[in-house]
């Protein structure tokens, strides 16, 4: 059954109106048009007042003019051909439809906003979550967090394994299942996603029901936010700017209505290569689209409090020294970005780096965190490095000495450890906010 909000029923009550005045018009010179017209206004008028006769009672007042409606109408197509007797109830109709419209009005609350967040990776959360939570809070609105499938790619580009995700979510996130919610029928009012690059992304693939292109259909407001923060630049350094143009120019600002960016800064660089590059599109476009809100992602790493969180007993076995004190915690980052241009090179440098922690394990601890799709970009984009990785992750794994991170929740290595080794991305971005020793790696040396 069709959902219907207020606004939607005082607009059909509008189109109404404005069809009674066209059978007016029309019924003398085309009577069988004008039945026609009159059958369609009659069921949509019987939609609406099935639909509010689920809820009772409450629309029994707005139920009965509807009926009334429907009553009327009916008289129309049977006296279409008498003139004077059709105009008698073309007039009850107006009157009515004027009622229609204030007992809806006046007896129905307004709508509640109805807000989906479509997260794909779980670990990737943090950047809707501060969101969602402002919205779960508003007593006027009803949010829904529905992860979203998505498939690894073969190096062709086909699809291969599909991954769902939403089992590993926060305890106090309620997840819907996403073939239990439907968009068309429901229609929310405004739709979150973080993922960018629909059917562009060479190592996954969100489901192609959820590409911003298709999802425009189903809202009036689809709102991107990154899934990730980048280093802060000078807004007019061609150079710097050239840099960042792979994350700007992605499919979901194009169908964004809205796009919530890290700073007032990254705003302008993003309104600037938006601008060099979107043919079609002015300036003053950009300026009206891009928001330099801040990143929820900030947010999480902020209100994340160390006593708060849950550390596997697998992990303290590792952290706790035999006095009980606890090692300094490394946290050690691996990035695609990395693996792809140094290749062979950077599972060298990564051998030395495991065997350096190794050697210190008694004083330090390492935790290391690969970017959650580092297996799917090898599989995808460097599958000669598959066993070689594969073999390096499961000595590490095996030999205990280090903890493995392939968990959904980046923000409590961040918390947890004292200082940040690895490859520069955005969680050096965030990693920054906490005010702790930042080292990162050169793949060559």
């Amino acid at each position: 059954m069709e959902r219907y909000k207020k606004k939607d029923i005082l607009e059909t009550i509008k189109m109404l109106d404005k069809a009674n005045d066209s059978i007016t018009r029309a019924a003398a010179s085309n009577p069988q048009g004008a039945v026609d017209a009159l059958g369609q206004c009659q069921d949509t008028a019987i939609c609406i007042g099935t639909y509010l006769e689920t809820f009772g009672e409450e629309y029994t007042a707005i139920v009965s003019v509807l009926e009334e409606y429907c009553e009327i109408i009916y008289q129309m197509s049977v006296d279409v051909s008498e003139e004077n007797q059709f105009r008698k109830h073309t007039k009850r109709v107006t009157k009515l439809l004027t009622k229609l419209k204030n007992t809806v009005t006046y007896k129905m609350p307004d709508d509640r906003k109805e807000v989906v967040f479509l997260p794909y990776k779980a670990s990737m959360w943090d950047s809707l979550e501060s969101v969602w939570k402002a919205a779960d809070a508003d007593e006027n609105t009803d949010a829904y967090v529905i992860p979203i499938p998505y498939y690894d790619r073969n190096p062709e580009g086909s699809f291969r394994k599909l991954h769902y995700e939403g089992g590993e979510y926060p305890e106090y996130v309620p997840v819907v299942w996403y073939e239990n919610y439907d968009f068309e029928k429901r229609m929310p009012d405004v739709i979150f996603i973080h993922n960018p690059y629909d059917e562009y992304n060479i190592v996954t693939s969100v489901h192609p029901f959820f590409y911003s292109e298709n999802l425009k259909r189903f809202t009036e407001k689809l709102v991107y936010i990154p899934y990730f923060i980048l280093g802060e630049i000078d807004p007019e350094d061609k150079n710097a700017l050239k840099d960042i143009e792979k994350f700007i120019l992605v499919r979901a600002i194009e169908y964004a209505d809205q796009v919530v960016v890290q700073s007032e800064n990254m705003r302008q660089a993003y309104i600037n290569v938006l601008t060099e590059h979107m043919e079609g599109y002015s300036r003053g476009y950009w300026e009206k689209k891009i928001f330099g809100l801040g990143s929820p992602k900030v947010d999480k790493v902020l209100n994340t409090r160390k006593e708060e969180l849950e550390i596997p007993e697998e992990w303290m076995r590792v952290i706790r020294k035999p006095d009980g004190y606890w090692k300094k915690i490394i946290f050690y980052n691996t990035t695609v970005t990395a693996l792809l241009q140094h290749n062979e090179q950077y599972l060298v440098k990564m051998r030395d780096v495991l065997h350096i922690f190794h050697e210190n394990q008694d004083e330090v601890a390492l935790l290391w965190r690969p970017h959650p799709l580092f297996a799917s970009t090898i599989e995808a984009m460097r599958p000669e490095l598959r066993e070689e990785y594969r073999e390096i992750v499961e000595r590490y794994r095996e030999d205990g000495w280090g903890i493995y991170d392939d968990s959904s929740d980046m923000d409590r290595a961040v918390e947890i450890s004292d200082a940040y080794y690895g490859d520069g991305s955005s969680v050096v971005q965030l990693y920054q906010k906490t005010g702790k020793a930042i080292m990162l790696q050169n793949p060559e040396v």
